[in-house]
């Protein structure tokens, strides 16, 4: 490989156990104190044949969550990665992990039972991350995203938007918090499930905290007259993009001529914000209505909300409803740091798990940030940048009948800040 000097560069993988993942025992510091890949583990049932088990369901469950935040994809990675010895002791192994075969196996042993369990943990660990402190407002950011197919899953059905073969899942977020993500086809409306959705997980919150102020709030994806009407029912508020329309567009067609004709003036940017009450055909009564207007170079760009909601308009516009953009670089986050498109199961509820276990390795790093990366330079960082920064350092993993060491490479420019994480975490 070339040379350096005099001397000859030589390289090959015989260095013994050496690992590239040596930041893995933070997610094991994490996961210990919130229990999470157990309370996973305990909420899915094992069919398997108990004299011929080598592996339990949570080593199996722990190693693919930390598998995902360490960056390995595929259930094909841990044909290697089964003899990491880093990836063993953040699972509580001594000896090889699981293969891939088993991995898939696992995966698509999981029924409709066991999928809806697993979205019980993420809202119970919500619950009882914020039990001391019991807040007074929830709001619930629901949004839709595409999977892109390529293979025969089932259910799998072509989407004229996307252009392509897909799921659509439905994430719940509250703030950075992930509520729920459920599969969905992409040939039905993602806005069908919405009530009862909204209304499992207000049962559950309300459970805990009985005054809580839940609110809706989504974009005009999700503005379907029944879920308002039910919302309305259930005491549960909602700010959520309104559809426009030609009845929408000939109530605000005054106020857009007025900053047409200041932008022709002024040359810059016209903005306006107002409100009026309104009642599409399919609503039951007239609902408040935000609108914001705009005119630039490009021309008109008006905007609608519909809200339960009181208060200034401009401040539920600007404050609350644009806040809602936030949700979508937490999908992101799950979906593509977390590999959450990873769909390529055949069977459907097999898919619905790995969506769950990217939802799972997303809570295990948004808590890792919390707790132990607060006031620190990685305190708003993305799991990528974390993954790279933190957990991918070099090791090598010395182990005996009485230890295991795990010598991290000390040059590493993160030292100080994986020994101040690792001290928060506690041993």
């Amino acid at each position: 490989m070339g040379r350096v000097g005099r001397r000859r560069i030589q390289a090959s993988f015989t260095g013994g156990d050496l690992v590239s993942d040596g930041g893995v025992l933070l997610l094991r510091q994490m996961d210990r104190r919130l229990g999470l890949t157990r309370s996973a583990a305990a909420a899915l049932s094992d069919r398997r044949r108990g004299a011929s088990v080598r592996h339990g369901i949570h080593p199996l469950l722990s190693q693919r969550v930390y598998g995902l935040c360490c960056g390995w994809e595929d259930v094909s990675d841990h044909n290697v990665l089964r003899r990491d010895t880093a990836l063993q002791t953040a699972v509580g192994q001594v000896q090889e992990l699981a293969s891939g075969p088993t991995l898939s196996r696992f995966e698509n042993a999981v029924d409709r039972g066991d999928t809806a369990r697993l979205q019980a943990v993420l809202i119970e660990q919500f619950i009882v991350h914020w039990r001391d402190a019991p807040p007074e407002q929830l709001v619930l950011d629901i949004d839709a995203t595409h999977v892109p197919l390529h293979g025969a899953q089932e259910r799998a059905a072509f989407n004229r938007h996307y252009d392509n073969y897909c799921y659509l899942p439905v994430y719940v977020f509250c703030g950075q918090d992930l509520l729920a993500c459920v599969l969905r086809p992409s040939d039905r409306d993602p806005a069908k499930i919405l009530s009862a959705l909204v209304r499992t997980l207000a049962r559950q919150l309300r459970q805990a905290w009985p005054q809580v102020q839940l609110i809706v709030r989504a974009d005009s994806g999700f503005c379907r007259a029944p879920a308002l009407r039910r919302f309305e029912r259930w005491g549960i508020d909602y700010v959520i993009g309104l559809q426009k329309n030609v009845t929408l567009l000939q109530r605000v067609a005054l106020a857009e001529l007025m900053l047409a004709e200041d932008y022709g003036r002024e040359h810059s940017k016209q903005r306006l914000i107002g409100e009026f009450t309104y009642a599409a055909r399919s609503w039951n009564r007239e609902r408040r209505v935000i609108t914001r207007l705009e005119h630039d170079a490009r021309g008109a760009n008006p905007r609608f909300v519909v809200t339960s909601l009181t208060g200034e308009a401009t401040e539920l516009y600007d404050r609350l409803y644009c806040a809602r953009g936030e949700a979508e670089n937490r999908i992101k986050e799950a979906q593509l740091d977390l590999f959450g498109r990873r769909a390529s199961c055949h069977a459907w509820q097999a898919n619905q798990l790995r969506l769950l276990l990217a939802a799972l390795a997303y809570t295990l790093m948004v808590h890792l940030r919390r707790s132990a990366l607060h006031g620190t330079e990685l305190a708003r960082a993305c799991t990528q940048t974390i993954r790279t920064r933190l957990l991918k350092i070099g090791a090598a993993v010395v182990r005996n009948t009485r230890r295991v060491q795990v010598l991290l490479a000390s040059n590493h420019p993160m030292k100080a800040l994986f020994m101040l994480a690792a001290q928060r975490l506690g041993p």
